[in-house]
């Protein structure tokens, strides 16, 4: 049985959901449509003409993609440049491209969690919250007798955490009262009657993110056929979300030395390093993508050095003066993702018996060549 587009999305949504993306990033389906079987799922670091051709000879109607395809608004869509060809081939061949980008490298055991277990660090924290995950209290009535199914529907859709503590809740028992009228087809008590009865008052938590899992598993499982539940907002504020990773190795060693765990455990031929290679290095921190600008972070957390990519001749020499070390081991260094995704989506396929294949691109999509 293949998957329809809409479910491997929502299991990549599990993953990274869209919420915690830096606000204007380009993300989600860009092109095409997901209502339909996906015969074959292509991850990709970026989308060019190789990887389009790649989805075609593997029979991929569906790739997912950490860079965007398009950034700005379309003035116009010409098929003789290199994009417009791009789009024209992807339509033709009938591909959607859905983009997980900041929320990659945000969500935990994302992309930046993947690039710091690479490089042996420990631990790790983000290096800069950017997004705290607003949270909701849910109230539930129920009669007692679904009492318990109800509340672990609840709970074990993610609901009830507080810290390191889950299955969180509060209960209560109590009345409630109702008349079904006309049409009514009720679990408890008849047309034109008035009905008291015993009924429990689940409380919990509810992340953001969450939310519709949550109330969706609440009202499978409630007999009731008008469900009585209210959410509220709440100023108490749940996990914060982070871009980069800090946190201390696994065991001290030399810039020089790190600098060979980065190439292996990133798999890049060659880095720009900024840093006397003898220094020792301790803690570091680690961002995906251009992350230049978060130098002033690196040093703020106490990092040693930093490693993430397309620095500048200004940023190398800021770190200089600031006695951090930095490594650059390309923008391109995010491929870990590739492979990565593709088994996590590959997984929750297996796990619900969904025949789709899912492959991790093979195309090499760095630009540069060092010579």
């Amino acid at each position: 049985m293949l998957a329809k587009g809409q479910t491997v999305i929502q299991y990549m949504e599990q993953l990274a959901p869209k919420h915690v993306a830096e606000e204007g990033d380009k993300i989600g389906l860009q092109l095409g449509s997901l209502h339909k079987e996906i015969t074959g799922v292509l991850i990709a670091l970026d989308v060019n003409d190789e990887v389009v051709e790649e989805a075609i000879a593997r029979g991929c109607n569906l790739i997912i993609a950490h860079h965007a395809i398009i950034f700005r608004p379309l003035q116009q869509l010409q098929t003789d440049t290199p994009m417009g060809r791009i789009y024209e081939k992807l339509i033709k061949n009938d591909i959607a491209v859905y983009i997980s980008h900041t929320n990659l490298d945000i969500t935990d055991g994302g992309m930046n969690d993947w690039m710091a277990e690479a490089i042996g660090i420990e631990n790790a924290a983000p290096l800069k919250d950017v997004h705290t995950e607003q949270l909701s209290k849910l109230v539930v009535f129920v009669p007692k007798d679904h009492h318990q199914k109800v509340l672990d529907a609840v709970l074990n859709a993610g609901a009830g955490w507080i810290g390191n503590y889950s299955h969180c809740s509060f209960n209560i028992e109590g009345y409630g009262t109702f008349l079904p009228r006309e049409g009514a087809n009720p679990y408890i008590g008849q047309q034109g009657k008035i009905e008291r009865a015993e009924e429990i008052r689940i409380e919990t938590i509810v992340p953001q993110g969450i939310r519709s899992k949550v109330i969706q598993a609440m009202l499978k499982a409630h007999p009731y056929e008008e469900v009585a539940y209210d959410l509220y907002s709440m100023d108490l504020k749940g996990r914060s979300f982070g871009l980069g990773r800090v946190g201390k190795l696994k065991e001290p060693t030399t810039l020089g030395q790190f600098v060979e765990t980065v190439k292996a455990g990133l798999n890049v031929d060659k880095v720009r390093v900024v840093g006397d290679l003898d220094r020792p290095v301790l803690k570091a921190a680690v961002l995906g993508g251009s992350g230049g600008k978060f130098l002033g972070s690196a040093i703020f957390r106490g990092a040693d050095v930093l490693v993430t990519g397309d620095i500048d001749y200004h940023t190398a020499q800021d770190a200089l003066m600031a006695g951090v070390a930095l490594i650059d081991p390309g923008h391109n260094a995010e491929k870990i993702m590739k492979v990565k995704v593709a088994e996590w989506i590959k997984a929750k396929l297996t796990e619900h018996k969904y025949g789709t294949p899912v492959y991790a691109s093979e195309v090499n999509t760095e630009p540069f060549r060092f010579v």
